[in-house]
């Protein structure tokens, strides 16, 4: 029988397939981002739209190269819920073979957010805080017009995923760096 995971039960599920630091803090930010998100536009299922943006990349530090393809096996194989499985796919639409396509609206805050989350996380860390929490926003514009900065971290996924979402990529880009200020405290970002 299938589950919708809380989000320490998806917590527990990404660090039974996360190893790293990285990816485990990375999934802790998406989370807290999304959470953000959701208490202005769907505060009803905070709870839900975290435990997603926490197993967003479930599969990405086993099988990098089939990254969304091995979360859709992995999550079945845990018995998550489809909508939990489908919303986590829908963020690789287009870039991993993903094959679905982000239609919620919590599903392109994710698809937008991931990617800025990491150029913000890069941003602050060649600041001399190590943080965005003195981060200004003329300093994010700065560094995402700069291909060469954070070149992992795809302008074309931010840009298309503000466009899905019906914002400007200033609003984007101001909204999730103020999400993850608020996430200083508990993470350190």
């Amino acid at each position: 029988m299938s589950y919708i995971p809380s989000v320490s039960q998806a917590r527990e599920l990404m660090e039974k397939y996360n190893k790293e630091d990285f990816h485990r803090k990375h999934a802790e930010i998406v989370s807290g981002v999304m959470g953000w998100f959701s208490e202005r536009h769907d505060p009803d299922n905070t709870e839900y739209w975290k435990a997603v943006g926490m197993l967003h990349d479930i599969d990405f530090e086993l099988y990098p190269e089939q990254h969304c393809v091995k979360a859709r096996e992995i999550l079945d194989a845990e018995s998550v819920d489809k909508a939990v499985t489908d919303s986590v796919i829908s963020h690789g639409y287009g870039l991993t073979g993903a094959d679905v396509e982000p239609t919620k609206y919590m599903e392109k805050v994710l698809f937008a957010t991931d990617e800025l989350t990491g150029l913000i996380g890069a941003c602050a860390a060649v600041r001399p805080s190590k943080s965005c929490s003195d981060m200004e926003i003329s300093s994010l514009r700065k560094k995402f017009k700069q291909p060469a900065f954070a070149a992992g971290c795809s302008r074309e996924v931010i840009t298309h995923g503000a466009e899905l979402m019906g914002v400007t990529l200033d609003e984007l880009m101001t909204d999730t760096l103020t999400a993850m200020k608020s996430l200083v405290d508990s993470l350190g970002v």
